[in-house]
């Protein structure tokens, strides 16, 4: 009998265990170490943000579908993995033992590193969590009742930029429905080097698309931006040439301010040698598995990925949600061969498809493999894309309620589709 923990239950952590059980059968434990039993749908985060969302409508109470599925829960939270000694350590101070770890902690938010900035301490909100986006949704009030300034975007080192664009234009439909949007200067500052980057040198026209969006909705945009620091009333950003060297500053005026920071791994895992990089994400091979600790997977965001290329201003990687789950389905595959006495050959495609709402509209894209150069590359927009995020949400939220990975029809939609999750099996 193997005991396989999982660390984190969120996108990446709740699908693998569910898949982790499917493959394995109930011979093998299943373990989930998570800060809590709840499990939130974060695309949906930014809808939240403006009140179109409660955090109870996107959230899910894994507690009664993993005893369903007789999995463990561990809702303690993890202190530290002490990888060596094959054990993590929880918040109460009591051990978990493993002889198969898989790591799916999503990042911790590095908020600190610049002065005044995220919510709490600092002078801007967040959609990066749930209890992010319901604080929003306050501040979201406020503004209503007293219109100013907003700017929206992502900090230098950020990795996730869809989520930013996505409640900017969810923000300006917000505002146009309270009718104080011709009140609200709108400015989008971003890493990027230019619009529709994402971390990824675009994908399709995402660079003509966006742009198209930001004029059509009267939303201004820096590029090339570092943000220095934040007050109450203003963001300060530098503007950086391509020597690296300060074009311009500007200090923005802003009443409202979202910005996306930076992520770094986890406290539990960083600074272990081999298994973190200095920023704290997890090394891994193709197969998903760290080269140093051959018993320990990593999936989603907390897993290190190399930038596609140099920037003027530093621009990570964004981990998508269906690349995740291509991450899941190999690292269980792996999983399960090494229980078998065999060598890992199953490896993720990392492809990308993605939905992002616009409120009114929005861009889809589909990236074969999600790191240039792709086989697939390709985007549209339309209003089918809002109402294809709605359907979306209600699917993975029962997906998640009824402890199911891919039903056999979502399987039937990928095939004819031709996205896949797994490479052709190789033998090294």
């Amino acid at each position: 009998m193997a005991n396989i923990v999982v660390l984190g239950a969120g996108l990446g952590g709740t699908i693998v265990a569910y898949e982790l059980r499917e493959k394995l059968g109930r011979e093998h434990t299943v373990t989930v170490i998570n800060k809590g039993s709840v499990y939130s749908f974060v695309p949906s985060n930014p809808w939240v943000a403006v009140g179109w969302r409660s955090e109870e409508d996107v959230q899910v109470d894994l507690a009664p579908v993993f005893a369903k599925r007789n999995i463990t829960l561990r809702p303690e939270g993890a202190a530290k993995l002490h990888a060596a000694e094959n054990r993590v350590e929880l918040t109460d101070g009591s051990m978990v033992d493993y002889d198969y770890l898989v790591i799916a902690t999503g990042p911790e938010l590095a908020f600190d590193e610049i002065e005044g900035f995220g919510p709490g301490a600092g002078f801007s909100q967040s959609v990066c969590e749930t209890g992010h986006a319901g604080q929003a949704k306050s501040a979201f009030d406020r503004l209503v009742e007293n219109p100013g300034p907003v700017v929206i975007g992502a900090v230098q080192g950020a990795s996730c930029f869809g989520p930013a664009y996505e409640f900017a234009f969810i923000l300006d439909k917000a505002l146009r429905d309270a009718k104080v949007r011709d009140r609200v200067p709108m400015t989008f500052v971003t890493p990027e080097p230019y619009i529709g980057h994402l971390g990824l040198d675009g994908v399709g026209d995402t660079k003509g698309l966006m742009e198209s969006e930001l004029r059509d909705r009267h939303i201004k945009w820096i590029t090339n931006a570092r943000v220095d620091h934040m007050t109450e009333e203003s963001v300060v950003a530098e503007e950086i040439g391509e020597d690296g060297a300060v074009k311009e500053r500007h200090e923005l005026p802003a009443r409202f301010k979202m910005m996306l920071p930076a992520f770094r791994g986890v406290s539990a895992i960083r600074g272990i040698e081999g298994l973190t990089n200095p920023r704290g994400f997890v090394i891994i091979d193709k197969h998903q598995q760290n080269p140093e600790f051959q018993n320990i997977f990593a999936i989603g965001v907390c897993v290190a990925i190399a930038p596609t290329g140099k920037t003027a201003v530093p621009v990570g990687v964004p981990k998508t949600g269906f690349m995740i789950e291509s991450m899941a389905t190999a690292t269980v595959g792996n999983i399960a061969r090494l229980i078998a006495g065999e060598k890992p050959n199953v490896q993720a495609t990392w492809n990308a498809v993605c939905l992002a709402d616009f409120g009114d509209g929005g861009v889809a894209f589909v990236a074969q493999p999600q790191i240039p150069p792709r086989n697939v590359n390709w985007a549209s927009e339309g209003r089918w894309v809002h109402a294809a995020k709605v359907g979306f949400e209600k699917y993975f939220l029962r997906k998640v309620r009824t402890g199911v990975s891919e039903p056999f029809y979502e399987k039937l939609a990928l095939q004819a589709l031709k996205i896949d999750k797994l490479k052709a099996v190789t033998f090294d």
